[in-house]
């Protein structure tokens, strides 16, 4: 081997040492993939694709590389390119992904009342700006909140077949509620089997297209509609909501014991309200209590994900139907979405890929 020979498996080692802040680990452990080739005389080009969307997070990404190339390869000229694409991940027992649904991410909390929704809309919103194709799919039949928090309060889906609806659109996501078919006052009085039924129906009737995420806003809970839907519905990762104190780790530790008992990986925690922010002068105080979606993560060996303040100006932009991140993009509110959604598909992106679509089918016949 000639001494760059040598040389350039040292730069490839580099390479794949090179920490990924979204997944926490380098990048020969996953979450991305990586290619050098030499160009001259110690001169190379690397392409490092992230296997979650980046668009927002690239060029410092790129920065990034080329400040770990210099430390670690100082005598190679490198070029850098970074870009990023979304696959397919497997989902639970024997069911396969949806037909142009790349990802289904389950948003859920063990207990109402803790901004899930709030949370599930401002994800789905910063995939989006992150470059995805994303769809949110409103699961919480009696009390659905997406068509107001996406300001599609008086909006209607249509059909041509009679069979089929066309989700509507808000913000660059598609989005389907029940919501958008009944009156916003109607009560919901189903028993378990009719909800289910109708969630089937949305989700499976509605033309979403391809879609690299496809949020699930859950109902809040883990009773029989909650541990159905999530046998039923083909799901890549699931997320749970909680905020800080105790009452609300307790239901949300269930949470995550029902996505263990039906084989859905956590792909961490989100501690909502995680500090109030004081609209008049800024100070911040922990009145839910402080850590205590870090301890839950903990104790469960998942990641905590992210950590979203209480803050007015969040549920302002809400109500009126343009969430943080449309709201206020460049906001120190909306950067903490936009952690939160690259840390969620970032861990996503070391879960077992789904390989299905490969394999050949194969017929049987009598002669």
């Amino acid at each position: 081997m000639t001494g760059q020979e040598s040389s350039i498996e040292q730069l490839r080692l580099a390479v794949g040492s090179f920490p990924l802040l979204y997944t926490g680990l380098a990048v020969s452990e996953g979450g991305a993939q990586a290619a050098v080739a030499p160009t001259g005389d110690h001169q190379a080009r690397v392409a490092l694709t992230l296997e979650f969307p980046a668009a927002r997070w690239v060029a410092e990404a790129k920065a990034q590389l080329l400040d770990w190339l210099g430390q670690h390869c100082p005598e190679w000229q490198v070029e850098v390119e970074v870009d990023w694409r979304v696959v397919t991940h497997a989902v639970q027992g024997t069911l396969k992904p949806l037909p142009g649904i790349s990802n289904v991410v389950a948003v859920a909390s063990g207990k109402g009342g803790v901004g899930k929704s709030t949370l599930a809309v401002n994800l789905a919103l910063a995939l989006a700006a992150e470059g995805a194709r994303v769809g949110i799919l409103d699961a919480d039949i009696y009390g659905p909140s997406q068509p107001r928090m996406l300001g599609l309060l008086k909006a209607q889906p249509e059909t041509d077949d009679g069979k089929t609806i066309k989700p509507l659109i808000a913000h660059g996501i598609k989005a389907m509620s029940i919501g958008f078919l009944v009156d916003e006052a109607q009560p919901m009085v189903w028993r378990g089997p009719m909800v289910t039924s109708a969630l089937n129906q949305l989700l499976g009737q509605t033309l979403w297209g391809d879609l690299d995420f496809l949020i699930v806003d859950m109902p809040p809970g883990t009773g029989d509609i909650q541990l159905t839907l999530s046998q039923q519905v083909p799901v890549s990762g699931a997320v749970i909501v909680t905020t800080p104190q105790d009452i609300a780790l307790a239901d949300a530790a269930k949470g995550l014991a029902m996505f263990a008992k039906v084989n859905v990986p956590v792909l961490g925690v989100i501690e909502n309200m995680s500090l109030h922010i004081c609209s008049e002068c800024g100070h911040a105080e922990p009145i839910f209590g402080a850590d205590g979606g870090a301890r839950l993560a903990a104790e469960n060996h998942v990641k905590l994900l992210g950590s979203i303040p209480l803050d007015r100006r969040i549920r302002e932009q809400t109500d009126a139907g343009r969430p943080t991140v449309v709201a206020d993009p460049d906001g120190p509110l909306a950067a903490a979405y936009f952690e939160l959604a690259r840390h969620t598909a970032g861990q996503l992106a070391l879960r077992a890929k789904d390989y299905s679509h490969k394999f050949p089918k194969i017929t049987v016949e009598e002669a």
